[in-house]
């Protein structure tokens, strides 16, 4: 009667004994947490309700607790459901968990509690401090205790970066290890690699370890100036910018190759170099040099003063005839400018200065030899031309037509001796 009864109901669906099979679902749970298993039925004519561990020792049956074991408490007892509770939970505990129902046959139903095991918190090993600029670094972040195992990842001031990963299993967890291979240098000091454990038993902050890098290295330096084109009576300041690690205080100025000469106007504090009034005196190749235990490092500078730019003050009497400008002046003046601006080298502009006070001496010079040739050449034609003129006349005045003067000329010549003229 009974198996045509249970037939019929589970066709039509309807109540009896076909609503007698217990219903439970699997349960994850984290490592020292509470896990609860709860067994419903549907319809339930009074038959007890019963839960079993994976060694299939009773726990509970019914309202009445078989198992001593302070861990395992009654949440609901009723006709219809029979809910317990396991807190602490261990991994011992991992396992299928049976509820059963006593009918004739009786009817069961597996859950299976699955245990996350929660990794460590990681370490970070391989570090030494300091390191050495160069140096090849191997960091290892390790965590034990995971299940499944976790997953590891490097991080470079919050970048990410690629790690080597290893898994072995110890017992029921996982211990993971990764490898970070580094070769140092100056930009990794002060550089913060961080460790971070990500795992499913971790839901809120994840587990992570930081290491910060100190490097050691050499100094480099550099020199910083305040002018451009410096400048008789202006005020200079050198900086000697010097990175390193351990820092390289204090730093040392020279003046080529020896001490500063005026410590009144040039004073040295700290890495600055500052000279309160220049003058041409204070030209030449100024040097700032660091060191540390690892090396030392220096820079040069060459300081050339230049004249003070003048500028004339204006005529109070207006001039009656205009005066041409001195083209050797605007040159001056141009190059004066030029070397106010700082558009170009100071340098170069002095180099073209003389190169145009060169070419107008060679034009001048040019131009004077000219007019004195052209003044001797001159007065020589004029000479000469005189002579000719009166030799000629001589024969011509006296001729009543052109061939008596011919003859008259020629016979002159006998007595040309006696009537040349001499100029002196």
């Amino acid at each position: 009667y009974k198996n045509i009864k249970h037939n019929h109901t589970q066709k039509n669906g309807s109540c009896g004994i076909s609503g007698q099979y217990p219903l439970v679902q699997n349960v994850t749970v984290t490592e020292g947490g509470t896990a609860n298993l709860t067994c419903r039925v549907e319809y339930n004519d009074n038959t007890s309700l019963q839960w079993s561990n994976p060694a299939q020792q009773t726990l509970f049956f019914g309202d009445k607790k078989a198992l001593r074991d302070n861990r395992i408490e009654l949440v609901r007892a009723s006709w219809s459901e029979l809910t317990i509770s396991i807190s602490d939970v261990t991994l011992s505990d991992e396992g299928m968990y049976t509820c059963s129902l006593f009918t004739m046959p009786v009817r069961t139903a597996k859950a299976y509690l699955t245990v996350l095991g929660v990794p460590e918190k990681p370490e970070i090993d391989g570090l030494t401090k300091p390191a050495l600029e160069g140096d090849h670094v191997t960091l290892t972040c390790i965590t034990q205790g995971s299940k499944p195992a976790a997953d590891l990842r490097w991080f470079r001031n919050e970048k990410e970066v690629k790690g080597a990963k290893e898994v072995n299993a110890s017992g029921k967890t996982f211990t993971v290890r990764s490898s970070l291979q580094l070769l140092v240098d100056r930009n990794d000091d002060g550089v913060a690699y961080t460790c971070r454990v990500d795992h499913v038993a971790l839901t809120q902050t994840p587990q992570q370890a930081t290491e910060v890098l100190e490097v050691h290295y050499a100094p480099r330096v550099e020199i910083i100036h305040s002018l451009g084109v410096p400048q008789e009576g202006q005020y200079l300041k050198l900086e000697c910018v010097s990175k390193g690690n351990p820092s390289p205080d204090p730093v040392m100025w020279t003046k080529d190759g020896s001490d500063l000469p005026d410590l009144e106007r040039m004073i040295v504090e700290g890495r600055e170099l500052t000279f309160t009034s220049l003058n041409k005196t204070d030209n030449g190749t100024y040097r700032c040099e660091a060191s540390n235990h690892l090396g030392t490092s220096s820079a040069e500078y060459v300081l050339y003063v230049y004249d003070a730019p003048t500028t004339l003050p204006p005529s109070t009497t207006p001039s009656l005839h205009p005066i041409p400008p001195d083209p050797t002046a605007l040159l001056g003046t141009h190059v004066s400018d030029r070397t106010v601006s700082g558009n170009r080298d100071p340098n170069a502009l002095g180099q073209h200065s003389t190169d145009h006070a060169l070419i107008g001496g060679v034009v001048a010079v040019v131009v004077f030899v000219t007019l004195c040739l052209i003044i001797v050449l001159g007065r020589y034609l004029a000479r000469h031309k005189g002579t000719y003129l009166t030799n000629e006349a001589k024969g011509a005045d006296d001729a009543p037509d052109a061939d008596t003067a011919i003859i008259n000329a020629e016979g002159n010549h006998a007595h040309a001796e006696e009537k040349k003229e001499y100029f002196i």
